[in-house]
C-alpha cells in the first residue's frame, strides 16, 4: 500500500571489523550489520544509517537489501544501541523468503476505557505469534471498553490479525482489570468514618431517651 515504508535498502558489503572501524562507519552515518541464517555463513554489511532507523521504529520490520544488485528480504531480529546516547551500534539482520512464516514477539496496544473507577494493568507488553514475514503486524489491540473489575484477559483471548497463530502460551496473563489501590483505601476510609458517625449518632440517641 502507498502508506507503507519503502523498506529497500541500499547495503554495502564491508571486510573490516572492530570497534574502531565501527566507530569511522558510524561517524560516517552508517549501521554495521551482520546478516545471517538458512544455513548461510554470516555477511558483514553496511547500512544506511538515517533510512534504516527510522524504518526500525517498527517492530519486526523487514528490509529487502539490495546487495550489488542482489535482493535479499531480512528480518531485524536484534538492535544494539548505546545505552547512554541511543545511538546505533548494530543491527543483526535474518534471512527470510517470501511466504515464510517466522516466530516473532509483536507488541499489544491496549484501546478503550474499563469501567469507571478501574484501570487495566498491562503485565505483558508483547506476546509471541507466528505470521508471513511480509505480513507481520506492527501490533496486537486488545479492546478493553467496559471491563469491569477482576477481568483477566489471556493470550488466548487475543483478537490476532489474520493469518497469524498463537505461539505464546494460551494462558499467558496480557491484562487484569483492577479498581486502584488508593480507590480501595479512601472508600475504606469512608466507610469507616461513616461507621463512626453512626455510633455517634446512636450514642446520642440513648442519651437523649435517657434525658
Amino acid at each position: 500500500m502507498s502508506s507503507e515504508p519503502d523498506t529497500k535498502v541500499q547495503a554495502e558489503f564491508r571486510e573490516s571489523f572492530g570497534k574502531g572501524f565501527a566507530r569511522r562507519l558510524r561517524a560516517a552515518g552508517k549501521i554495521p550489520a551482520v546478516i545471517y541464517g538458512h544455513g548461510t555463513d554470516p555477511v558483514h554489511v553496511a547500512l544506511p544509517g538515517h533510512q534504516v532507523s527510522l524504518l526500525i521504529r517498527r517492530a519486526n520490520a523487514v528490509l529487502e537489501l539490495d546487495l550489488d544488485g542482489k535482493s535479499q528480504l531480512t528480518l531485524v531480529k536484534d538492535v544494539q544501541k548505546d545505552p547512554v546516547h541511543q545511538v546505533i551500534e548494530h543491527i543483526d539482520l535474518l534471512v527470510v523468503k517470501k511466504g515464510e512464516k517466522v516466530e516473532i514477539e509483536v507488541p499489544i496496544q491496549v484501546v478503550g476505557e474499563s469501567a469507571p473507577g478501574t484501570i487495566a494493568n498491562l503485565e505483558n507488553t508483547t506476546v509471541t505469534i507466528q505470521a508471513e514475514a511480509t505480513h507481520i503486524p506492527e501490533h496486537v489491540e486488545l479492546d478493553v471498553e467496559g471491563l469491569e473489575d477482576g477481568t483477566h484477559i489471556t493470550a488466548a483471548d487475543l483478537k490476532l490479525p489474520k493469518g497469524s497463530v498463537l505461539m505464546a502460551d494460551p494462558e499467558l496473563l496480557i491484562v487484569a482489570i483492577s479498581v486502584p489501590s488508593a480507590t480501595l483505601a479512601a472508600e475504606d476510609e469512608i466507610a469507616e468514618a461513616d461507621a463512626e458517625t453512626a455510633a455517634e449518632q446512636a450514642e446520642a440517641s440513648e442519651e437523649s431517651a435517657g434525658e
